[in-house]
């Protein structure tokens, strides 16, 4: 494109082709669009051009334009795993495709790209199922999948990506590829953990399963127990079967009131549960952590799973937040003394949450058909998040990084893959999630399939000889 008549002559054209609408820079209908998406920390994208996607055939003629026109295509659905501004391309948004299809006879799901796992948990929930969604609904499935997927049933069933059956991809070509275990195996086994760096999906099929009811919620336990906490939890995952899913997020809770009342302003360790088991086994289960100390709140209790979002209580509205993620190999006591100090520092000042999840079980077991997520001996995940007001942005990206540096002796490579935020958006970040061997077959899908790196807005894997 050398001039604007051209690029306004072009995207006429392309226009022309689509069911949905294309939005331009300078009309409010595309300001509108480009301040979407719940992380808003890359709220000033500024895309070439938005297509809201009214079907396959719009996805197919908006990936063949790009790749005539040498123009990076961007993909969006619920703005949660945005990965890099979207300036100069053509981003696609696919929130308006939100087809689901439960098939309780096969115990599967057909879903399409705009989906939220909120809609999912309802349907399967009317055939007494649940999908392997993660602690929050407002994800979308489709990114949340490609990256893997750790969720609240994931010790007993492996991660999202472990049961997706087959995928419908758009590929750089514009053409519209089955992929499964039978078809295009290599790209099946790339995309279970390569993220959106090889097309864009149409549908995806995955596995549900028998799981109506929880014995689920929160410990909320005072903070200056803490080195308690940590070393009781850290024992107890030792033994727990592989039906007890659990983390423990240390932090200040905002004074807000959204939350509960006795957590307001408080410096809580809050200990998440999933126990996919029964309410009896379940309570001697968690005898061990309840009787550290009085609970400021306790909601652990039997839960349907249609109210699994009440067990983390994340955040539902768009907000500013900044993350930063590793796998730990283990926890043993030299790990929890350095790790102490760096929790503590959030009782009088401002930081990010420190969250750790306990792994194990399916997690660190391959599926029936191998997919790209690394690491599988990992043993916890350690997070740090938090909501950022300009006034805070450098003390918490110094702490997050000291924290990420601090771990470096209990670390299994880069970031966790569900993870990745928009600050590790470097190839180099990448590629240090996964191992050598992952990484290299991984670049080899994408030499066969987009070797002109046309999906390249996204935690990018380039392809060999990639140097813009």
């Amino acid at each position: 494109m050398t001039n604007t008549a051209e690029t306004t002559d072009d995207f006429a054209a392309l226009a022309a082709e689509l069911r949905g609408p294309l939005l331009l820079p300078g009309t409010d209908a595309y300001q509108d669009e480009t301040e979407t998406g719940f992380n808003r920390i890359l709220a000033d994208s500024r895309p070439a051009a938005v297509i809201l996607a009214d079907g396959t055939a719009d996805i197919i003629a908006a990936v063949r334009f790009a790749a005539r026109r040498g123009i990076a295509l961007a993909v969006q659905a619920t703005g949660h795993g945005v990965a890099r501004p979207a300036d100069g391309a053509l981003l696609i948004n696919t929130r308006n495709l939100r087809g689901v299809r439960i098939d309780p006879r096969t115990r599967t799901a057909r879903i399409e790209p705009g989906v939220q796992w909120s809609r999912v948990i309802e349907e399967a929930a009317a055939f007494g199922l649940a999908p392997l969604n993660g602690a929050s609904p407002g994800v979308g499935v489709v990114s949340y999948t490609l990256g893997g997927g750790l969720g609240p049933l994931g010790r007993s069933y492996g991660y999202s990506a472990d049961h997706v059956k087959n995928i419908d991809l758009v590929t750089a070509d514009g053409e519209l590829r089955l992929v499964s275990p039978e078809e295009h195996p290599d790209l099946f086994w790339a995309l279970r953990g390569g993220k959106g760096n090889f097309g864009v999906v149409t549908s995806i099929e995955i596995g549900l399963f028998p799981v109506t009811r929880l014995y689920g919620g929160g410990l909320f336990l005072p903070g200056e127990h803490i080195d308690e906490i940590l070393r009781t939890w850290r024992d107890w995952t030792r033994t727990v079967p592989d039906a007890m899913q659990s983390s423990i997020a240390v932090m200040r809770f905002p004074d807000i009131d959204v939350l509960p009342e006795p957590v307001r302003g408080r410096f809580l360790a809050h200990v998440r549960i999933a126990f996919n088991g029964s309410n009896e086994e379940g309570e001697e289960l968690l005898r061990p952590l309840r009787e550290i100390a009085p609970a400021v709140l306790d909601t652990v209790a039997d839960m349907p799973y249609t109210r699994v979002a009440e067990i983390n209580m994340d955040p539902t509205m768009p907000f500013v937040y900044f993350e930063r993620s590793t796998r730990i190999r283990e926890l043993d006591d030299a790990a929890i003394d350095t790790l102490l100090p760096l929790i503590k520092e959030g009782v009088d000042a401002v930081r990010p949450g420190i969250e750790l999840r306990h792994l194990g079980g399916a997690l660190g077991r391959q599926p029936e058909h191998p997919n790209a997520l690394p690491h599988r001996e990992t043993a916890y995940t350690l997070f740090a998040g938090a909501p950022v007001w300009p006034e805070h942005i450098e003390d918490v990206r110094e702490f997050q990084e000291r924290l990420i540096e601090t771990m470096e002796p209990w670390r299994i490579g880069g970031p966790f893959l569900s993870f990745i935020s928009a600050l590790e958006s470097t190839p180099e970040h990448l590629r240090s999630a996964y191992d050598e061997a992952t990484y290299a077959r991984l670049v080899a899908v994408k030499d066969a399939y987009d070797p002109q790196n046309v999906f390249r807005v996204n935690h990018n894997i380039p392809p060999t000889g990639w140097s813009r």
